[in-house]
């Protein structure tokens, strides 16, 4: 029997780097992307919160793939490797973008295009490998450690956007101190720090992982598949997946179907008809299989359950990269200290650094209330996540109520939304990876985080679609004032653009329509936040009053 052991494996902390410089990488990029996109290569907001979304949801959804050929074929390490790789690759790709858009825009936008689909399938390879060895750090009379060391571990995806959100906006979203207009060149420079971080991440696990990414018994975490033992396994468990041909015959026509499903009758484009498809297959594919015991099945389902209330928290909380990076950007008093404009990009950072200072106090909360018995179960706090996340956009709801076109959100509420985004992050995002460690059979363990990160693709997706509903914020009213048009008379349809001005106001990127999301007209920012509260807030109410259903599904795992 393996020693209990007081505290976490050093493999844990080498893990925690390689993750830290990776989220550098991924959230320093993610903090000027749309930025980047309709400043320099001249696309739309709406434009640049479809790419925002459909990027974040592939890279959730090659997840899937990744986790498929490391079970299969290259095992844990390899795939990092391999991801990191690529990830860096596709970073030096958006810095070639960045330099040449001015001489050549066609080809930088399809420099981004490249660059992004190499990250996606970098990323795909990377997430689900590193989040399952955190899981295998441990011998099973340890597992009640989980939340706790994916707490910590969460901190360092936390550290790692706390720096970059720093860096790459100081160094790539830079504005002229006098005249307030953006330097359109200083992008490159963040996309080549984001990338250079990755280098550094995939550099430590490579020259670390033989000494410290070991099980409890010194054997190397994460080699190929054939050289897995069985004693990894638990007694009686199953070691090999048994899918029938006709289930995978059902699961591919499945596919098709939902993905036509989805485009045609509910308007999806192509990339969030692929996710919202591969999510839904995937999950009835691998719960088809002839080897689970009624257990496992069940535990399956919470993870599945778990997995759908996540996709409102997420399609909320990446408003960050977009509609609010917007908000922040045209319709917000950004001074800070000192008299300081921060840059509009850099607002995100407050999320990163509340990560950073409550992760260990939440990481040791848990551990006292597991100690007292009384440690709320992981759907309960995630339900918690959920209704902090709706609590935050009903505060800024009403503090946007009475901007109107022209008034300035003071800094301090998105500051306050942040923290208690952060707050709700810390109840749910850890706890739904520790969850997943915890009751994923083994033979499924990296697939079943493609299907949990899968669904922080469906979250993402749904965030590029919400995102893409912002209402016209005041630059836009000022812009067309500029071209001697009246912005709210065209929204309220009293009056007739003629064909000049109509040409103007499409050539400015000017939407002269309100937006329209479930039927709904959203005429103002506080009806577009209000769509937010609604959302988290039921389901945080359903998620809770499932929780004695899921208790009982959980067979004894908290």
């Amino acid at each position: 029997m393996t020693e209990v052991k007081q505290g976490h494996p050093k493999g844990l902390f080498v893990l925690f780097a390689t993750e830290m410089w990776e989220r550098f990488n991924f959230y320093g990029m993610r903090a000027i992307l749309t930025l980047f996109i309709v400043s320099a290569l001249m696309m739309s907001k709406e434009e640049s919160s479809i790419i925002y979304g459909g990027f974040l949801g592939l890279c959730y959804l090659t997840p899937m793939l990744g986790g498929f050929i490391s079970d299969r074929f290259l095992g844990n390490r390899n795939c990092i490797m391999l991801g990191g790789s690529l990830m860096a690759i596709g970073q030096l790709l958006l810095f070639c973008s960045a330099s040449i858009f001015d001489s050549n825009l066609e080809l930088a936008r399809t420099l981004l295009y490249i660059a992004l689909l190499v990250i996606i399938f970098g990323n795909g390879f990377f997430k689900p490998n590193i989040s399952s060895m955190v899981g295998s750090l441990y011998p099973k009379q340890e597992k009640s450690k989980l939340d706790s060391a994916f707490t910590i571990f969460y901190m360092g995806i936390n550290l790692g956007a706390l720096l970059s959100q720093y860096f790459c906006p100081m160094i790539g979203d830079v504005k002229d101190a006098v005249t307030g207009v953006r330097d359109v060149h200083a992008f490159k420079w963040g996309f080549l720090a984001a990338g250079t971080a990755m280098m550094i991440g995939t550099v430590i696990f490579f020259f670390f992982k033989n000494k410290y990414v070991v099980t409890p018994e010194g054997k190397p975490l994460g080699d190929l598949p054939s050289k897995n033992s069985s004693s990894d396994f638990e007694e009686g468990e199953s070691q090999k997946a048994n899918f029938s041909t006709t289930a995978l015959s059902v699961a591919g026509l499945a596919f098709i179907s939902l993905g036509c499903i989805i485009h045609f009758v509910f308007g999806q484009n192509y990339v969030y008809s692929l996710i919202y498809s591969c999510g839904l297959t995937l999950a009835g594919l691998i719960i088809s299989d002839s080897s689970l015991t009624k257990i496992e099945r069940d535990r399956i389902l919470v993870i599945y359950t778990i997995s759908f209330f996540i996709i409102f928290f997420w399609a909320a909380f990446e408003q960050a990269g977009s509609s609010l990076t917007f908000i922040a950007d045209n319709q917000t008093d950004r001074t800070f200290l000192f008299g300081w404009q921060m840059p509009a990009s850099m607002i995100q950072i407050f999320n990163g650094i509340f990560v950073v200072m409550l992760a260990i106090p939440f990481s040791m909360l848990w551990d006292k209330l597991r100690a007292k018995d009384r440690e709320p179960l992981s759907p309960v706090k995630q339900s918690i996540g959920l209704f902090l996340i709706a609590l935050s956009y009903f505060i800024i709801a009403f503090n946007v109520k009475d901007l109107g076109t022209s008034g300035m959100l003071a800094i301090k509420w998105l500051i306050l939304l942040y923290l208690i985004q952060t707050l709700g992050e810390l109840c749910l995002s850890p706890i739904g990876l520790s969850l997943v460690g915890k009751l994923a059979p083994k033979r499924f363990a990296s697939l079943l985080y493609g299907v949990f990160f899968l669904s922080n693709a469906s979250g993402y997706a749904l965030a590029g679609t919400l995102g893409s509903i912002l209402p016209a914020t005041g630059e836009q009213f000022a812009k067309a004032k500029e071209l001697g048009v009246d912005l709210q008379a065209v929204l309220d349809k009293t009056v007739t653009l003629s064909a000049d001005q109509l040409a103007l106001m499409t050539e400015n990127k000017i939407g002269m329509e309100y937006p329209v999301f479930a039927g709904v007209t959203i005429h103002n920012l506080f009806e577009f936040f209000m769509v937010f509260v609604v959302l988290c807030g039921a389901a945080s109410v359903l998620l809770f009053a499932l929780t004695p259903v899921l208790k009982k599904m959980m067979h004894g795992v908290r």
